[in-house]
């Protein structure tokens, strides 16, 4: 397959159940490179444990989710899926960048040793050219004084700040956004957000679940809708929220917009 055309991310049907509860119920979709796709919808439709499966954080149950051509979480032979070994798992997951919704900094740790942790123990860099990586990703951030600082000593949107430079440290080629302003205080998400512009603009390919949807009709690409652990509506973001096409999202965003 020409890696030109490609999607990044291609889901196949994708199914997740706990037990009883289906939360993904046969989830399509694509997101091509340098293309940054905004999943919205409301809560309990499925949108962080389709973020989850993506990095195989969580097994899915049936379908496929390819990263950059390659399946993820799963090996095939002779048409049959074998799980993939942790080991294998986590060589796979650090391609992929992911930030939560709550930072999960170590809060031991001053801001660059967190930044240049994975990259030493996992990436095998040395102190030296982990903390220059460190030090050119807090500028891009916009907090290459808050170095030596703790992350107790930091506010919410700084330490969300830092765990976006701490994702990046890997050089990911897919950066995964999990409501990443939605434990923030209203006065701290824009500059969460221009980080995050700022990365759509480098051309960094990113799947974002989210509820600004200023954020969305600027930046994405796309607009993907879900509820009940399905794709209703997607499409160029402007058009889905000025004339959404399917009746439960207009219901959904009547209460937003």
């Amino acid at each position: 397959m020409n890696a030109d055309v490609t999607p990044m991310v291609l889901a196949d049907r994708v199914c997740k159940n706990f037990g009883a509860l289906d939360v993904l119920n046969g989830v399509s979709l694509e997101v091509q490179r340098g293309e940054v796709a905004c999943l919205i919808g409301p809560s309990g439709s499925g949108k962080s444990t389709f973020l989850r499966c993506v990095n195989h954080l969580e097994k899915v149950n049936a379908g496929r989710l390819l990263v950059d051509g390659d399946l993820i979480g799963y090996r095939e032979k002779a048409g049959k899926l074998y799980e993939l070994s942790s080991r294998d798992a986590g060589r796979q997951r650090r391609d992929i960048g992911m930030v939560f919704q709550h930072f999960n900094l170590f809060p031991h740790r001053t801001v660059v040793n967190n930044i240049i942790e994975a990259p030493m123990l996992v990436g095998g860099k040395s102190k030296a050219a982990a903390t220059e990586h460190a030090m050119a990703l807090l500028d891009q951030v916009g907090l290459r004084n808050k170095a030596d600082a703790y992350p107790a000593q930091l506010s919410g949107g700084q330490q969300q700040r830092v765990a976006i430079a701490r994702a990046l440290a890997m050089e990911p080629k897919l950066m995964l956004f999990d409501e990443p302003t939605s434990a923030l205080d209203p006065e701290l998400v824009g500059d969460v957000l221009e980080v995050m512009r700022g990365l759509a603009a480098d051309g960094m390919t990113m799947l974002v679940v989210t509820h600004e949807m200023g954020f969305a009709r600027e930046v994405a690409d796309q607009l993907i809708f879900m509820d009940a652990g399905a794709v209703v509506e997607k499409g160029r973001p402007r058009d889905v929220l000025a004339n959404p096409q399917h009746e439960r999202t207009q219901s959904f965003l009547s209460k937003l917009l």
